[in-house]
């Protein structure tokens, strides 16, 4: 069996950035008790938060999450600024074998990553291979994204290794279903277990969700179950509710 999650962090500040909530966000991480943990917008570096808040991490947030639970961690800068960075982490129980943090930005004004490792899982053969990924707001952008990432996916995966790829695709038309997932042989874990959705499940905003925008998908390996975390407390963290899902070894 193993355990995953996905979340849009908001860089630890809750809806509307009214309050600093990274410490309750990682007791709420805890919780989900996941074995990998795809994060989008995760704040690498931020020095007038550091500044501002007496409680702000030391360490970058990737780090002050992953610290004492998940031994692996990989973080992907995408957005730099004068004062810190961020972008998309991926934290394991289990030794990552290799990272890389692949560009497909469209617009200069919207830098977007995909974080690509691989995962030496016990009892797969093969290294599991993990994308976390956070695309464009904008239509277009998006199209671009899908050839970008199953372009890289098809150069850089062996067929038979296992795949996940979760994250914020930020896709209000459903069109990833569409356009990604046949092509690359991807199964989405909650329209898979929930056959009378049909449709990947609604993450945002967290309080009450309207839009379907947060996905995980999988190729080679069996999909137990997957929820969606809204409401309080998830609500009071993020303006995304997190999705975790578990799945069965071959």
């Amino acid at each position: 069996m193993l355990s995953i999650a996905t979340w849009n962090i908001h860089k630890g500040f809750s809806q509307f950035n009214r309050r600093m909530v990274v410490h309750e966000l990682r007791e709420a991480l805890r919780r989900l008790n996941a074995d990998i943990v795809f994060l989008q917008e995760v704040q690498g570096c931020h020095e007038r938060h550091a500044a501002r808040h007496a409680d702000w991490p030391a360490l970058p947030q990737h780090e002050f999450l992953a610290e004492g639970v998940w031994g692996s961690h990989a973080y992907g800068r995408n957005r730099v600024y004068d004062h810190g960075h961020h972008g998309n982490a991926i934290l394991a129980r289990f030794p990552i074998l290799f990272t890389h943090n692949q560009d497909v930005t469209r617009f200069v004004f919207e830098k977007r990553g995909l974080l690509h490792c691989a995962v030496k899982v016990p009892g797969l053969e093969l290294p599991l291979h993990c994308v976390c990924a956070h695309l464009s707001l904008f239509g277009r952008s998006r199209r671009h994204q899908y050839e970008a990432l199953a372009g890289f996916i098809e150069a850089n995966v062996p067929k038979e290794a296992p795949l996940i790829i979760a994250g914020d695709f930020n896709d209000w038309r459903g069109r990833a279903c569409e356009l990604l997932a046949p092509r690359l042989g991807l199964v989405e874990a909650y329209a898979a277990t929930h056959p009378e959705a049909r449709r990947p499940t609604r993450s945002f905003p967290a309080a009450l969700p309207l839009f379907r925008l947060d996905r995980i998908y999988v190729r080679g390996l069996a999909i137990e179950s997957c929820s969606v975390h809204h409401g309080p407390p998830w609500s009071k963290i993020s303006d995304h509710a997190a999705l975790s899902a578990r799945l069965l070894l071959p």
